[in-house]
This record gives C-alpha cells, structure tokens and sequence, in this order.
C-alpha cells in the first residue's frame, strides 16, 4: 500500500473517531492513575483513565490517586472527594498534594490556594471538618479565605483556615451519609469510550502495517501523526 493510501486510512480512522471526542465534551486534559479501589464520576476505575475538566474522583479509605496534567501533577490521598477543574482542583473532602509549574490552584470551600509564582512549587491542603490546612513544601502559594483576605504561605511554612462553606458542608454531610458517593456521568464521558475508539485506530494501523491490505507491508512515507 503507498504512503498516500496509508494516510488517507489513518486519516478515516480518525475521522470516525471525531464525533466520540466531540459527544464526549472535550478532550481529556489529563491522565488518571489509581491506586486501590477509587471512582470516576460515579464508576469505578481499574487502573487509568482519561480525565476531563469537571470530572469528579472519589478515593476508598486505603487508595490514592494520581493526576498527571502538563506541568503538573496531583496526589489525591485516601478517603478524599475531589473535582478536576483543569486550572484547579477543587477539593470537597480529604486532601491533595499538587505540584505544579502551570499555577494549578486548589480549592477548598471558599479558601483558594495558588502558586505565587509560575515556577515549580509544591504545596499540601487537607480539608476535613471543615478546618482547611495548608502546607507549602517548595515555592510559596497565596491562601484567600472567604472574607478575601489574602496571604502567603513562604516554603517551609503551614497555616490553617476555617471551611466556611455552607454548602459544601451539606454535601460533605450527605456523601458521608452514603446519599451520593460520587456524580454519574453519561456514557459519552466515559473513558472506555475513549479508549475504544483508540483502540479502533491502533487495531486499524496495526492491520495495515502488517500488510493486510493486500499489497504487502505499508510505505514507511508517514511514519509520525499522518494526519498532521
């Protein structure tokens, strides 16, 4: 098969595979890895999965999991509820550690904590019982509470704010309670979807590289994102 007729195929895989990115909402804007029993909008995850922006993850009580975005990365503890916002994550219960050159945020109630600087800083909030605690490991973050008050946290340092969110206390009340253990999402946000149709287009081009389309192996003319 030539060159020109080997991307014209990738280029129809893809085509086909469009319309789930778009049903899907977005495109997955980070990857998720899990350790022990966590889930994702509701349904549990094995090992990874594609991550989009307003994604809800929930952690058992002897799991964690991790959150790889570009520049940065999130440790999302054991016994936590936290939403991915994408620029921020925003945590409902329990806690996270972020590490970040991209100034991803963390939220907790009212109280926003953020990088100072877009360079590498490495900062913990733990957010239980509506007491918020704050750690700053590497760089420096501002902490705004509800009142807008803002100050720093310098490396090295801690503080604790008060979770003076009403809200979301009642819904911290009520998933303990066992009413909503995470949000359902629709299918199309599923990442098996997703990834089945990834696995369309590799089984595709896999098929072709091997030269079942009849004239033997395909041309090596396209060997990177043929698409593109």
């Amino acid at each position: 098969m030539s060159g020109s007729a080997f991307r014209s195929v990738i280029c129809w895989l893809l085509a086909c595979l469009l319309p789930v990115q778009m049903l899907a909402g977005q495109p997955a804007v980070a990857v998720l890895y899990t350790t022990g029993q966590t889930w994702l909008n509701g349904n549990q995850v094995p090992k990874s999965a594609a991550l989009y922006a307003g994604d809800l993850l929930q952690t058992h009580s002897d799991a964690t999991a991790s959150i790889q975005a570009t520049g940065s990365s999130v440790m999302v503890m054991a016994d936590s509820l936290v939403k991915f916002e994408g620029p921020a994550v925003e945590i409902e219960h329990g806690g996270v550690r972020v590490s970040t050159s991209q100034g991803l945020a963390a939220h907790a109630g009212d109280v926003v904590i953020k990088p100072i600087a877009q360079s590498w800083t490495e900062f913990q909030v733990v957010d239980v019982d509506g007491e918020v605690q704050i750690a700053a490991s590497k760089g420096a973050v501002s902490v705004q509470d509800a009142q807008g008050t803002t100050t720093t946290v310098t490396q090295g340092q801690q503080t604790t704010r008060d979770d003076t969110s009403d809200s979301k206390k009642k819904k911290k009340k009520r998933r303990r309670e066992g009413a909503e253990p995470a949000a359902q999402g629709g299918i199309m946000s599923s990442p098996w979807v997703v990834y089945g149709g990834m696995g369309v287009i590799g089984g595709g081009a896999v098929w072709l590289l091997l030269g079942h389309g009849g004239e033997g192996p395909a041309s090596p003319a396209c060997p990177t994102n043929p698409c593109e």
